[in-house]
């Protein structure tokens, strides 16, 4: 099996388990986007967590398969390893990377495409394709650049050097880091804690935010607009401020 599906009170734990280094093949990749879709579809699906193991998130890219592939093989290959990889960005719903052990290539585009990444402290992250003489294929020009900065996102891209934990927090790279012993164990509670959240309102926020980054801010201040009016048409909204006002902040329970 290179990956599955665990679901348990509305959090969803996406396991790559190809051991021994969770190295990313076209089945994989394909698998990725096939548990993308299910997250995106099923509706007791509130929050997923993105889990590589104990040991290791992913450490790139097979190589040895992909030694072989010609241009025109690639060509071919890449819309669908956009296509996985964009699925998986896309889950309307809040998503977190727990990475452990080495986050490279593809590992590391994997974990750009969460909403948020907690890394162990002994964690390695890097875009080290400039080395096969390649460049990232799976998103990492993109979305690194947004995530942390074009210059910041180059200097990664053109070295291919590997950043530890802590380098990859000030980069802005990850958002935690935490002993290696509790990274899924703190991943699993920031999804538990949003699973129990009202789930239109947190599609909304996702899609507003994502959107917005990929457009002039007068687009994505009209995609917040319509986004912000179309929740007072939800249950979660009433429910929400009937809370506040009867009950004070924080203790509405949504359904």
């Amino acid at each position: 099996m290179t990956a599955h599906l665990e679901v348990a009170d509305g959090v969803a734990a996406v396991r790559l388990d190809r051991p021994p280094m969770n190295a990313l093949d076209i089945a994989l990749q394909d698998r990725l986007g096939e548990l993308a879709a299910e997250c995106t579809r099923r509706d007791d699906i509130r929050a997923v967590v993105l889990w590589g193991g104990d040991k290791v998130f992913a450490a790139g890219a097979d190589i040895k398969e992909m030694q072989h592939m010609t241009h025109a093989d690639m060509v071919l290959r890449v819309r669908d390893l956009h296509a996985a990889y964009t699925a998986v960005a896309r889950i309307p719903k809040p998503v977190v990377a727990a990475v452990t052990g080495y986050a490279l290539g593809g590992g590391c585009e994997l974990a750009l495409c969460a909403d948020y990444r907690i890394a162990a402290d002994n964690a390695k992250l890097g875009q080290p394709e400039i080395l096969l003489g390649l460049i990232p294929g799976a998103g990492g020009t993109q979305r690194l650049a947004r995530l942390i900065g074009p210059s910041k996102a180059k200097d990664l891209i053109f070295t291919g050097r590997h950043v530890r934990a802590g380098e990859a927090l000030v980069l802005g790279l990850v958002d935690r880091v935490v002993p290696a012993d509790e990274v899924y164990e703190e991943a699993h509670a920031w999804a538990a804690r949003l699973a129990s959240g009202p789930a239109l309102a947190l599609r909304a926020a996702k899609e507003a935010v994502d959107g917005g980054l990929e457009t002039d801010i007068d687009t994505g201040l009209a995609l917040e607009r319509n986004w912000f009016a179309g929740l007072f048409a939800t249950a979660d909204r009433e429910t929400g401020m009937r809370s506040f006002v009867e009950e004070g902040p924080g203790k509405a329970q949504f359904r």
